[in-house]
């Protein structure tokens, strides 16, 4: 029997039949043994969104206690199946990096989760590999192009493309390459970013097709000549069509399921804080055409995952939500309001009601872009009835439709189907007009405003004159009329970690920033964040018993 069925006390259903029940031909699936599949393209056209009603699954801003956004997730997808909906729920890809660092395993937990497990979490598909094998061969055309002068004007120096790579290195973050004789050229510094900050990574998941895939690639940037001329993956030879080989698996959605059976599709897995933290599209696609209802998940809190959802993934294919679902805990709350992790299990209704203003200000970010909301408090053993109370009013208090405690983690699907039904009622028929803070016709410097005083609350914008002189030539080149991916610590609404609940009355700090053109946005990079995270003082440590199963997921 499969470890995640010993762990749970389940059989795992073959994935054959959760494509039958989902109405997909499992004679079409691509297998990866009897619990996994790939979906082919041609099970759907890519450019048609489909009946279903799309919900965006968020959270309040993370805290070390851990919030439990996709326990909710698949939780509320069982809490639906029993009641008789149709549901999908469409997931990112865990990666290597988080799974040994900082934050852990990406498939739920106790009875709400997505098995299997041990497999989704470690290499799953191979798609993060493809992902990584298709940039760090960019890297290498790149470097062969320079070096043998095949672009006039284009040097090693001159080459802004990082490696990447799926594990935490905080060493790896600055180093200089080429050294050791000619034989090892070209000489340049550079340095590695995890792969989930890949670009190719932000691609794979806004990519609509093969094509588009194609197209978004060959803007990857991957320097600039000495005259300053921006030289893209389509001019080196090769590059592009190459990584279209590596790629061309990757680029299919995978299909999985919760502990209950119900289908889940789990794709692609840019950062929350670096990219964009969703969901691919087409992955999304495929399940709006399928199912009644989709649970697409936006990463970190709502101040990073929800909002570049809108602005970049809704607003590039018109995958507009219906409604939305703010995951809470009592315990994270607290910690927003001064308490230390280790007292979060008392009662402590005065830093609960302190720590409500993050979660009062989400809501009423999310409500400005004119989406009903739905809070959902995912109940932990020590919470009280009380706290339960100061929570629910709050939420009521700042604009939410219903604010439901679920416990999915020990209750599995029976344990959300009051959550279910809230979600049910308070979900329109139709996709909601949305509000977005900025117009893409802004200058970036307008849109990084627009954004820092919705949603990150800030007073007002500093720009290093790094930051400056970038956006100054990014608009020159005409990069100006892209949404912003803004790169920033997921502990808090604000760029400093230290600032928690919500923060007021500062100034955000933009330090630099690239471009992303063929995932189709700019990303400013705020305060002290990294794009090559280091990893904790005790990493996770896994092993596997005599038949091979991992332990310690």
């Amino acid at each position: 029997m499969h470890l995640a069925s010993i762990l749970i006390g389940v059989d795992m259903k073959p994935i054959s039949e959760i494509s039958a029940q989902l109405g997909i031909d499992p004679q079409k699936l691509i297998m990866y043994g009897d619990f996994k599949a790939k979906i082919p393209l041609d099970t759907i056209s890519s450019k048609n969104n489909g009946t279903g009603k799309l919900i965006v699954v968020t959270g309040i801003t993370p805290t070390p206690a851990g919030e439990g956004k996709t326990t909710t997730a698949v939780g509320l997808a069982q809490g639906m199946g029993l009641l008789g909906k149709n549901v999908v729920a469409t997931l990112r890809e865990p990666s290597l990096g988080p799974i040994f660092g900082i934050k852990g395993g990406g498939t739920g937990g106790g009875a709400a989760k997505v098995i299997p497990e041990d497999e989704i979490n470690i290499h799953f598909t191979g798609d993060a590999h493809a992902v990584g094998s298709a940039h760090n061969l960019l890297v290498a055309l790149t470097e062969n192009a320079a070096h043998r002068k095949q672009i006039p004007g284009f040097t090693a120096s001159g080459i802004s493309l990082r490696r990447v790579t799926d594990m935490e290195h905080r060493s790896l973050r600055q180093i200089v390459t080429g050294i050791g004789g000619t034989n090892n050229l070209p000489v340049r510094e550079t340095g590695f970013d995890i792969v989930t900050a890949s670009e190719i990574m932000a691609i794979l998941a806004l990519s609509s097709d093969l094509e588009d895939l194609r197209v978004r690639l060959g803007k990857v940037i991957v320097g600039f000549t000495q005259s300053d001329e921006p030289i893209c993956a389509s001019l080196i030879e090769g590059a592009v069509g190459s990584m279209m080989a590596l790629l061309r698996t990757a680029i299919m959605p995978n299909l999985v399921q919760t502990t209950e059976g119900q289908p889940v599709i789990v794709h692609s897995g840019p950062f929350g804080n670096i990219a964009h933290g969703c969901s691919s599209i087409i992955g999304d696609r495929i399940a709006l055409n399928y199912a009644e209802y989709v649970l697409t998940e936006a990463g970190f809190g709502a101040d990073l995952g929800f909002e570049k959802f809108i602005h970049i993934k809704s607003r590039l294919s018109n995958l507009d939500p219906h409604a939305v679902v703010l995951v809470a805990t009592i315990k994270g709350l607290k910690y927003h309001g001064g308490v230390k992790v280790k007292e979060l299990d008392q009662e402590n209704t005065s830093a609960l009601t302190k720590g409500l203003s993050n979660l009062r200000h989400l809501i009423e970010v999310i409500k400005s872009f004119g989406l009903p909301v739905i809070v959902a408090i995912n109940e932990f053993p020590n919470d009280t009835p009380s706290e339960i109370k100061i929570v629910q009013k709050g939420a009521i208090e700042a604009g939410a439709s219903a604010a439901v405690s679920n416990t999915s983690f020990v209750d599995g699907g029976s344990g959300c189907k009051e959550l279910a039904e809230a979600v049910i009622d308070i979900t329109p028929d139709s996709p909601v007009k949305i509000n977005y803070a900025y117009e893409l016709s802004d200058s970036i410097e307008d849109k990084v405003l627009a954004v820092s005083k919705l949603v990150y609350n800030a007073s007002d914008v500093n720009w290093s004159p790094k930051s400056r002189r970038i956006v100054r030539r990014y608009t020159e080149l005409g990069w100006s009329n892209t949404p912003i991916c803004m790169a920033k610590t997921p502990l808090s609404i604000s760029h400093n970690s230290k600032l928690k609940g919500k923060p007021e009355n500062y100034t955000f700090e933009v330090n630099d920033i690239r471009a992303s053109m063929g995932a189709g946005f700019t990303y400013p990079i705020a305060g002290n964040i990294v794009t090559m995270p280091g990893l904790p003082s005790r990493p996770r440590s896994l092993d596997v018993d005599k038949y091979g199963n991992i332990l310690g997921l």
